[in-house]
């Protein structure tokens, strides 16, 4: 089985993601995925790079993300370029590593997707929890973790689908407004409840 995991941002997705891998289970991070398909010599790179020049490379021939960000962060339509290089190959690194973690024996596997709902990755997972934390505790979270003023992390947090919206999606809710104890043990009634193991 695959779990989709997803959250908002200063949800606590990584907290429960981490929990998870304690207890064996693979987890499978797109964020990482991300990085690793415009590594040197992979062909996203080279795609990149013949797509948008190879002024977005740096001296060392790594991606220049900063370049990059400046070329498509105002160009709706070389975001999309970028999107259409790069999500396949997230997507394909992904399913490569279900499959070594389905060599190992491992009956359920985990992918971490911060935009599952946004991307319409669903369909890569047969169920989807949500970590959810409600939205006044999401703010000051953000504000704390990264020293946002409240303006900043608004502004991050509107960027995001609603986690209120992602709640009418999801399968399964894990409420991590609490503490970490209670987000254990919520964890731990989710995995009996569906009989899950890794």
């Amino acid at each position: 089985m695959i779990i989709g995991l997803t959250g908002g941002i200063a949800s606590g997705k990584s907290t429960v993601s981490d929990m998870l891998k304690e207890k064996g289970f693979p987890v499978i991070d797109a964020d990482i995925a991300a990085r690793a398909v415009v590594e040197p010599g992979q062909p996203a790179l080279q795609k990149i790079a013949d797509t948008f020049g190879r002024d977005i490379l740096s001296s060392d021939g790594t991606l220049n993300r900063e370049k990059l960000g400046s070329v498509i962060f105002h160009d709706e339509e070389k975001r999309k370029q970028l999107n259409e290089i790069v999500h396949p190959a997230v997507r394909a690194w992904m399913m490569a590593e279900k499959d070594k973690a389905i060599d190992k024996g491992h009956k359920t596997i985990v992918f971490d997707v911060p935009l599952l709902f946004e991307s319409k990755l669903t369909w890569m997972a047969d169920r989807t929890l949500l970590i959810y934390v409600a939205p006044p505790i999401q703010l000051e979270r953000l504000m704390k973790r990264n020293g946002y003023t409240e303006e900043e992390a608004s502004a991050r947090i509107a960027s995001q689908m609603p986690i209120e919206e992602k709640k009418e999606l999801a399968d399964d809710i894990i409420d991590n407004s609490g503490t970490k104890e209670e987000t254990a043990k919520q964890l731990e009634q989710w995995l009996a409840r569906l009989g899950i193991d890794s």
